[in-house]
């Protein structure tokens, strides 16, 4: 046997997992290798199967529920139903179990239904048919039945059915183009490389015929990472091994498009494929209301214990009297006698357990979650947040989160693509000192198209000009751009011009790169196209020049810098780098530095994104040991990347400067606006960018973040150079605490000019200084300083900021002493980290692809929809989910409290004090759909003035209408009105015979009397708290109340004889014949009501809120029609943009 081949097996099975586990050997077209190479092993994988529904036919029922039931509230709930089972309880094991099926059943239908949607869609994607090619024929299957290993053909427009090795292309030079809009949403077409010693195969003979394995990583999620390479078997000879990239890779859901077809070999199946590893649900964020909502479900739940000890307690205090113990009416069997008196306590106070259990409303979770379900179409429906450029309107991921938009104190954004369009412009550039700007005016005449240079310093000599056309070759070089031609019409290409030169489109996942390449192309060098390997570019002298592309060293943003190796038509190396001036001047030995930095820096300053452009010459044995060192790290299959960057930074060395370039960012529109009205609300809002401090800050200014009258400090690397990082923060922290104390939320709304206003400038480096711990520990002593001095910033600006690092500011602000709710907004797979951390994640459906979008909570077309989002609909949010849960809460302390007083009147003998069908329908249908309804369609105050008005915002900031004052007033409010329903039936019922026959009612018509009472006190309360009244208000609040009366009737027998349920037979009809009764329900619920409109009554006059005096002023306005009296009386005049700003806001007493 051959030792290679047992060394081989032992290799795979034997070395432990760190030798087999990252990588997969995959055999093309299930081919063995040549014998004498590795041992062919049959490896196992997945099918193509998606699966994303949750369930199957068989585990849905206990699946289902055993989630359900990981839910505190419904857990208790049946518990309390068992305890109703098992022991002797006062009220029907049907009161809770109907609330707790009904709950389970509803949450079961909606999830089950999902899933069924799920399974529908699963099942058209894995019956798909495919192409494989099979012995030299193409044969047809279905999706699901791939495995990895076939060779697939995917035509033009098909879609990949799973992840792919491109092999081969219809096109002659390997390449194919893709979509991968349905991954990332980047419309443009990606090209991608087939493997150089494939690409030839055309046929589905020739590619059966390959012999080779590909080595790769194992699955994981990062769509734009793959590492791996494929040996290629010759005959006996060594296989010839060539490294595979993202490049090579093809992903499941992206299309093929501008090609006839291609041949690829499956790699990842089913669920291993990239989409599907991406379906993972992120971290569940939690809303401050559902944690307020759970910290009052646990005082309500010590309340109910407390209540129940206390009338176990009592019951035993009162039975000490053998008399009442033992009357001669219930006397004792011997086995009662005889029982532990231990268990008896226990019985006891698990009966007083469930005669109270109602308190903890199990339907105020399912209220809550069709609240937010419902709710969250509003923001989707919204015309208002809909972009007619993209054809999109606002995107709901989650709607857990809806109230949480109107708590938003800290806002964290970027700046390119989500405060500016990404839709960039060549401005100018700098070649030497020289500056050339397009279609500029000189001597009067407007230079336009390849002649449209202005040389605004005086001209270059011989050499320069030599220099200022290797400028404009590197940029026409250094890029990713495709050439898209025009489409030809009856055979004659489109966009001809006279000259004879071909119209075109570029295309990049860059705007930066094609701004660059239609500047040049301006400017009389234009990239014609990438043709077998070779760049060809028309000079001014319309010469096609060409370059063969031997390397490309592509760009991160670590490096910030990207460049290429290209040989000219003479036979020479140049590598050309282009990157930001952070990376590109300290690799620069020669060149005019001093020149080209300071025109960036005064670009930097105009707002002007500046990249600057190197380059050397390589001599044939430099060419050789590059080649030698990017070969060996791209086939490297550990850490490739880390290889890769060491190459890279070996290579971008000794460079000779050549200039620098000037592209233009525009702002997005009502960006400024938008900021303006945040600061107004009292949020503080940081940019968190990328970008050189001198642009980041020119932007701010633009976008009113920064104001004239702001004093921007700086703690940037340039001034720790200065001084120590402690002394520089020290001296802020000085500054800022000297001139202003400490300012509030309330003081810090950018409309004061008499306080000092401060923003604050840091960069990554700085940053990162401030983060890291240090020997004496003291890292935590600057963090809380570094915070101190941005608590009393109105705007931070952090620039040249790595991904990683905005998620690590998002976390530090989050995790502060005050736990603010933080919201971070972003357009890029760079924001995607900051998105996930904050409490609220906003993604843009931007330009550099829709990772933030997918991975974002919300998403919306434009910055400025932020506006109305969290101004608008966070605010009605939150106001209306506070009332649903305050007044949930509040509807059961009257429900039960009526029945705990009642143990105090029948000896504590655990006797309901309503009937069965009013004790489980409370909850389900006589005052649910109220509330529900309140919640979703409330306005306290109307949208236009909530955007005019930002200043409102505060009125709900720090969860106000959830706090401890507000819910013991609700409480208190429940109790008062549950001891005016029972007491005041009591003295009615103690006082009055109440028919004509002078017959006394029961204790079931007292319990009908409370409770009718009670279910018109609520929902009238309800009515009182009503601001926006709609028909469909008065349908669902008068009609529960006809509900209820007409159940009543049906269950007592009246309206269908066929349900006279004994005990509440004529209960209902008994008491409406009688006039006390009517008089009692009437002057009970006047009693219940009084106490909360004189408390709105004095609140409103003597300490309104901000939204009570537009109200009246509202009101004051339509009294005296004149509308000069309202402080709002701009408002129908909101189109213009001038009297946005000029509203006179309410003053505030706080």
């Amino acid at each position: 046997m051959d030792c290679s081949l047992l060394r081989s097996l032992i290799n795979r099975y034997c070395a432990g997992e760190e030798n087999w586990v990252d990588s997969r050997t995959i055999y093309i077209g299930h081919r063995e290798p040549p014998s004498g190479t590795d041992a062919y092993i049959p490896q196992r994988y997945p099918d193509n199967r998606i699966v994303s529904s949750k369930y199957t036919f068989w585990n849905f029922v206990p699946k289902n529920l055993f989630e359900q039931f990981r839910r505190i509230a419904n857990f208790y709930f049946l518990i309390i139903f068992l305890v109703q089972l098992i022991i002797d309880t006062p009220t029907s094991p049907v009161t809770s179990g109907l609330p707790l099926f009904f709950v389970i059943t509803v949450t079961a239908v909606k999830q089950g239904y999902e899933d069924w949607l799920r399974h529908k869609a699963d099942n058209a994607v894995n019956q798909c048919p495919v192409h494989i090619i099979q012995h030299g024929k193409v044969v047809r299957k279905q999706s699901r039945k791939l495995r990895v290993g076939d060779i697939v053909l995917v035509k033009e427009d098909e879609t990949f059915p799973c992840d792919l090795i491109f092999l081969s292309s219809s096109r002659e030079d390997g390449t194919c183009f893709v979509t991968t809009a349905s991954l990332d949403g980047e419309s443009s077409h990606k090209t991608y490389f087939a493997v150089q010693d494939t690409k030839a195969f055309h046929t589905e003979q020739e590619v059966d015929t390959i012999n080779a394995t590909i080595e790769c990583e194992q699955p994981q999620s990062d769509l734009y990472k793959f590492v791996g390479r494929i040996n290629i078997y010759q005959g006996q000879d060594e296989p010839i091994a060539r490294p595979l990239g993202s490049e090579n890779l093809l992903l499941r859901g992206a299309t093929l498009k501008n090609t006839e077809h291609i041949f690829a070999v499956v790699i990842y199946t089913g669920m291993e494929t990239k989409m599907a590893l991406n379906y993972q649900s992120k971290s569940q964020k939690r809303s401050a209301v559902e944690k307020s909502m759970n910290t009052y479900l646990i005082v309500y739940l010590c309340i109910l214990i407390s209540k129940a000890v206390i009338n176990t307690a009592m019951k035993y205090v009162w039975q000490s009297d053998p008399n009442r113990d033992e009357p001669f009416y219930n006397q004792k069997t011997d086995s009662e006698r005889q029982r532990n008196t231990l268990l008896k306590v226990i019985t006891d106070f698990l009966a007083f357990m469930v005669l109270f259990n109602y308190i903890i409303p199990v339907s105020m979770y399912v209220t809550v979650e069709m609240q937010k379900f419902l709710g969250s179409y509003f923001i989707t429906w919204d015309d208002d947040m809909f972009d007619s450029e993209l054809g999109e309107g606002a995107v709901v991921n989650t709607s857990d989160l809806n109230e949480e938009l109107g708590q938003i104190e800290y806002v964290f954004t970027d700046k390119t693509g989500t405060l500016t369009e990404n839709s960039m412009e060549f401005i100018e550039c700098c070649v030497d000192g020289h500056v050339y700007v397009p279609d500029a005016i000189c001597n009067g005449q407007i230079l336009t198209g390849t002649v449209g240079m202005d040389m605004i310093d005086s001209s270059p000599g011989a050499g320069g000009q030599e220099r200022e056309e290797l400028f404009f070759r590197a940029l026409c070089l250094c890029h990713t751009v495709q050439v898209k031609e025009e489409e030809s019409v009856d055979g004659i290409k489109k966009g001809l011009q006279p000259c004879g030169k071909s119209s075109s489109v570029y295309i990049s996942s860059s705007p930066d790169e094609v701004a660059l390449v239609e500047g040049m192309k301006r400017l009389g060098f234009t990239y014609l196209r990438l043709k077998d390997n070779h760049m060809e570019i028309l000079n001014r002298d319309d010469d096609i020049e060409r370059f063969e592309l031997m390397e490309v060293l592509t760009f991160d943003s670590v490096r910030r810098r990207m460049s290429v190796i290209v040989k000219s038509s003479t036979g020479e190396y140049y590598l050309f780098c282009k990157g930001a001036d952070s990376s590109i001047f300290p690799r620069v030995i020669k060149g005019k530095v001093d020149q080209v930095r300071a025109r960036v820096e005064h670009n930097a300053v105009e707002g002007l994104r500046t990249l600057c452009v190197a380059y050397k010459t390589l001599a044939q044995d430099e060419y050789e040991s590059v080649c030698k060192q990017l070969n060996t790290a791209k086939l490297a299959l550990n850490d490739r990347d880390k290889k890769l960057a060491e190459a890279f930074d070996v290579i971008e060395r000794d460079l000779i400067l050549l200039g620098a370039t000037a592209v233009e960012d525009r702002l997005q529109d009502k960006a400024a606006d938008t900021i303006e009205s945040l600061h107004k609300a009292g949020m503080k809002v940081w940019v968190l960018t990328g970008d050189k401090m001198e642009t980041a800050a020119a932007t701010c200014y633009a976008c009113r973040l920064f104001h004239r009258n702001t004093q921007i400090l700086e703690l940037t690397t340039k001034r720790t150079e200065e001084q120590s990082l402690h002394d520089a923060l020290f001296d802020l922290s000085k500054t800022v605490l000297r001139h202003c104390g400490s300012l509030t939320r309330d003081t810090l709304s950018g409309l004061s000019h008499d306080v000092p206003d401060y923003g604050l400038i840091i960069d990554g480096a700085t940053l990162s200084s401030v983060m890291k711990p240090t020997e004496e520990g003291s890292s935590g002593n600057y963090k809380e300083i570094f915070l101190e001095i941005c608590r009393n910033c109105s705007a931070v600006l952090c620039c040249r900021m790595a991904p990683l690092q905005k998620a690590q500011i998002v976390k530090m602000i989050k995790t502060s002493k005050e736990h603010p709710i933080t919201l971070a907004i972003g357009d890029g797979a760079n924001d995607v980290s900051m998105i996930l951390e904050a409490h609220v994640g906003i993604g843009i459906m931007g330009k550099e692809g829709r990772q933030a979008a997918r991975n974002s909570d919300y998403a919306i077309p434009k910055f400025k929809h932020l506006k109305k989002m969290l101004l608008v609909h966070g605010h009605y949010y939150y106001i209306r989910i506070s009332e649903l849960v305050q007044y949930f809460f509040y509807k059961n302390v009257c429900f039960i409290f009526p029945q705990f007083l009642y143990q105090f009147f029948c000896g504590f003998s655990q006797q309901p004090l309503y009937d069965t069908a009013y004790l489980t329908l409370y909850n389900i249908s006589f005052t649910s759909l109220p509330i529900l309804l309140y919640s979703l369609i409330e306005q306290h105050v109307n949208m236009d003035i909530l955007k005019r008005d930002p200043s409102l915002y505060r009125d709900i900031a720090k969860n106000s209408l959830l706090r401890w004052r507000i819910f013991i007033y609700w409480t208190l409010l429940g109790l008062f009105d549950a001891v005016v329903f029972f007491f005041g039936a009591y003295f009615l019922f103690d006082n009055t015979s109440f028919t004509s026959n002078g017959q006394m009612f029961g204790n079931w018509t007292f319990g009908t009397l409370v409770f009718t009472v009670m279910v018109f006190t609520v929902t009238l309360k309800l009515a009182l708290d009503t601001q926006y009244w709609t028909w469909i208000n008065h349908f669902v609040i008068w009609g529960s109340l006809l509900f209820y009366v007409v159940f009543s009737l049906l269950w007592g027998g009246i309206i269908w004889p066929f349900l006279n349920y004994q005990r509440m037979y004529y209960v209902f009809m008994q008491m409406l014949s009688s006039g006390p009764a009517w008089l009692g329900i009437i002057l009970l619920i006047t009693i219940s009501l009084i106490p909360d409109l004189l408390k709105k009554v004095i609140c409103r006059q003597l300490w309104p809120t901000s939204a009570e005096r537009i109200q009246n002023a509202l009101k004051q306005s339509k009294k005296d029609n004149v509308s000069e009296i309202s402080p709002l009386s701009n408002r129908k005049t909101s189109k213009s943009k001038s009297s946005e700003h000029r509203i006179p806001q309410p003053t505030s007493d706080k």
